[in-house]
Formats: C-alpha cells, structure tokens, sequence
C-alpha cells in the first residue's frame, strides 16, 4: 500500500449542529507515503456539503511543504463557524504526519 492514513482532532466552537453530534472535530487523510500529498480526505463537520468543501480544499496539497497553503485555503475560504476548529484539527494531523515521517528516518 502507498498511502497512509492519519486524523487529527480539535475542539468545536459552543453551539454548532457538529458539537451536538461530537464533542471535536476530526480531519482524516489518506496520505501517498512519498510525496506526502493528501489523496482524499475527510472531517466530521455536520452537513456532507462542508465536508465536501474541506476535501476540495485539503486534497492535492503536499504535507512535505508544509501546511501553510492548506490554513490559508481554509482562512480565506472556509467562513463557517467551525473555521478555527478545521485549521486546529489540520495543525494536529500535520503533527501526527511529521511523527510518522521521523520515524521513517
């Protein structure tokens, strides 16, 4: 297999329909091992079109150059309430891939 899979996690913000289904918000990715590119990805906002949206936004980006292009995707594009949340979420599963890589050295 050529991908990986990692998640990260932040806390939502008090009064999102998410927040009554769970307490944080997770971000999944399916990760190619080499280039570090995000193949699809996944997160528990609470409708399928904001789910939707925030895989149009992560997928494609390399985490081999970092995450600063996919926060300010989410910044300028992603208005909702849970914005903070996504890009925590994301901080998290990008720590969780440099963990992953460390260990490959």
């Amino acid at each position: 297999m050529n991908t990986v899979f990692i998640a990260g996690h932040a806390r939502l913000p008090a009064g999102m329909a998410a927040q009554n289904l769970y307490e944080t918000l997770t971000i999944t990715a399916e990760i190619d091992k080499k280039y570090g590119v995000i193949v699809t990805a996944s997160c528990t906002l609470a409708t399928e079109h904001g789910r939707a949206f925030v895989q149009h936004l992560l997928r494609g980006h390399s985490l081999q150059d970092g995450i600063d292009q996919p926060l300010a995707s989410i910044k300028n594009h992603y208005l909702g309430k849970a914005g903070n949340a996504v890009m925590s979420a994301l901080k998290d599963l990008y720590k969780h891939y440099e963990l992953y890589t460390a260990e490959k050295l």
